[in-house]
């Protein structure tokens, strides 16, 4: 699987073409559900073991906000969306139209807003990858966990296993070009064995 961490130059292209294409109808989506207008920056992405994510998300000991679903259908494996604490307030604004109370802690409804952007943004995410391999995928209920960024990963990773611990991470900016704002958030997919290899196939690498 060492493979995937020298993709050639081309193959990294198409991998940020499919992300491009799912940060674009998250953007929609979001637009649509929060009547702002959203744009969306060139997506980053790294493939990195699990346990090497922290520093692309920044600060170890810093507060997250991590929506989790599982990816069920043509391919399996998990999917996290992180958002620094101070995105997850601001999205949980957004999404209820009316300003956080303040502090720290998000309420339960700001926390179903929260859950409802990750599901709208994993989707948008699996959707591109379903239609760039032409594979059925299904996502599951999302959860989430608030933490530092180092004790979310860590859980997901002893949840996940060390055999399989690749993943794709997509760092987008989605810019509120109303308020002039831009909102940070990391998309991570952690295909398992026979979905990592699926993937490789279908970028004719395995």
């Amino acid at each position: 699987m060492q493979e995937l961490l020298t993709l050639r130059p081309e193959q990294l292209d198409a991998l940020r073409e499919v992300a491009n294409i799912g940060a674009g109808h998250a953007a929609t989506a979001l637009s649509q559900m929060t009547g702002q207008t959203i744009m969306i920056s060139v997506p980053t992405i790294n493939i990195t073991p699990l346990e090497d994510v922290p520093p692309h998300i920044g600060d170890p000991g810093e507060p997250v906000a991590a929506v989790l679903m599982q990816m069920q259908g043509d391919l399996s494996g998990r999917t996290l969306l992180v958002f620094p604490q101070g995105t997850a307030i601001r999205l949980a604004e957004i999404m209820m139209k009316r300003p956080h109370p303040g502090g720290v802690d998000l309420s339960e409804l700001e926390q179903s807003a929260i859950k409802e952007a990750g599901n709208i943004l994993s989707g948008a995410y699996m959707n591109a990858l379903s239609d760039f391999m032409g594979l059925k995928l299904l996502p599951s209920p999302p959860s989430l966990a608030m933490d530092m960024s180092q004790a979310v990963l860590t859980t997901a990773y002893l949840q996940f296993g060390s055999d399989r611990d690749l993943v794709f991470c997509v760092e987008t900016e989605f810019v509120m070009q109303d308020a002039g704002e831009k909102l940070r958030g990391f998309f991570l997919l952690l295909p398992d064995v026979s979905s990592l290899r699926a993937i490789l196939r279908a970028m004719r690498l395995d």
